[in-house]
């Protein structure tokens, strides 16, 4: 039986779609929430499981579920493994398109620009993989990418003899255009694609993306941006943007269960990747055809929903705030302290909740260790493409005291 006769056989027995999505409330719920109250991030915190061993500021990797989504996702792997292959045959194809509409629909797309997959890694590497590249042809990006994807540009190189250019991103930029002049001078008549980070991982800076983007195809190159750490993280319209692909992981910010990420592309550019692993159909024009992965833990592309209905219930132009006021919060305090240097951007619109700071003295992983045997203070040592520190990323249920004993710490060990 094909996928199309199922889903009718299933109407045809009173079994719809959403039934998946209809299971019991979670018990554990932040009800309604008062925003005029003062301690409203109370409420919210109180909506977590939070471990008490140490203070957990390195959120960036992976945002742990509040327990309200956490419980939603029990009760899909329950209902899923109680429907079994029933589910699997039919319900669940239905269910993850309803997930990528409205995950498309939160970041600014169109339903059909927009596919589910595990990882920024996995997103991004599909077009590197699926690029119609040509011996001579020239790929840009920074030192300051994720190392994984800056490898596949490598392997492409080695498969099909393009060129790999690099450039440096500066940290603390007097302006757009000098962002923007780093990778103009980087373009040549022979490059394709350029891809540029809508936020450093390893600092926190959000770029003007726009703007690279407006002088990337003013030149015939074309742009995909590496977004692991932005959606859920702060608004933006991906139409706005005008990129050509995007990446995200959806495990990041926006607190879906591991194993979920987000791969955009333009519409106009859908047909011209060649997808990664054979799609069930080889006639198949839609995105999905750029991801056919087989059988795969369908309870994590439920919880995409509710994850959204969680940040929905906060608002994410609240939330943005929130993130934004915690990593000023405790950078401010010690951004001209001697023996104290902070990598991220003193202007609050390049850069969000995401900061790395140093205390010169001390190496990168020296730092990261002490932090945490001694101050119990969780933390992520960077030391590479030209950024030493330990990067700090709190969530909206982080605390100002927790914030106050990192100041703490940090200005104790620069002495």
């Amino acid at each position: 039986m094909n996928k199309r006769s199922f889903i009718k056989s299933l109407a045809a027995l009173g079994i719809g779609s959403s039934s998946i999505l209809s299971v019991k409330a979670a018990p554990f719920s932040l009800g309604e929430l008062d925003f005029s109250s003062a301690d409203i991030w109370d409420q919210i915190r109180a909506g977590y499981r939070i471990k008490p061993d140490y203070i957990n500021l390195e959120n960036g990797y992976y945002c742990f579920l509040p327990q309200e989504t956490l419980e939603k996702y029990i009760e899909h792997i329950r209902e899923i493994n109680y429907q079994a292959s029933f589910y699997m045959r039919g319900v669940q194809f239905e269910n993850k398109a309803k997930s990528a509409a409205m995950l498309a629909e939160l970041v600014g797309a169109f339903s059909e620009e927009v596919v589910l997959t595990r990882n920024t890694t996995e997103s991004l590497d599909l077009i590197i993989s699926g690029y119609p590249w040509k011996a001579g042809d020239e790929a840009v990006f920074a030192n300051q990418d994720y190392g994984s994807m800056q490898t596949m540009f490598e392997m492409a190189s080695k498969r099909w003899g393009i060129k790999t250019v690099k450039v440096d991103i500066p940290i603390h930029p007097e302006n757009d255009e000098e962002i923007v002049d780093v990778y103009r001078r980087a373009i040549s008549s022979k490059t394709r694609l350029i891809m540029v980070p809508h936020i450093v991982n390893i600092t926190g800076q959000i770029l003007p993306v726009r703007k690279i983007a407006d002088m990337a195809h003013e030149r015939g190159v074309e742009i995909m941006l590496d977004g692991a750490h932005a959606v859920g993280h702060f608004a933006f319209n991906m139409h706005d943007l005008d990129c050509d692909y995007y990446g995200s992981s959806l495990h990041k910010w926006l607190s879906v269960p591991l194993g979920a990420g987000m791969l955009y592309v333009k519409k106009d550019k859908i047909s011209k990747i060649q997808p990664l692993l054979a799609p069930f159909d080889l006639n198949l024009k839609t995105i999905g055809y750029l991801n056919h992965i087989g059988t795969h833990p369908a309870a994590t592309d439920l919880s995409v929903i509710n994850a959204i209905e969680f940040q929905n219930k906060i608002g994410l132009k609240r939330k943005e705030d929130r993130l934004r006021f915690l990593q000023k919060y405790w950078s401010d305090q010690v951004r001209n302290h001697p023996g104290i240097q902070v990598n991220t951007p003193i202007n609050p619109e390049r850069s969000c909740g995401i900061g790395n700071v140093w205390v010169e003295k001390i190496t990168p992983a020296e730092m990261g260790k002490i932090l945490m045997e001694k101050y119990k203070i969780f933390t992520a040592p960077i030391d590479g493409s030209g950024v030493r520190g330990v990067r700090v990323s709190p969530n909206i249920y982080t605390s100002t005291v927790e914030l106050d004993q990192l100041v703490r710490a940090l200005k104790e060990m620069a002495g």
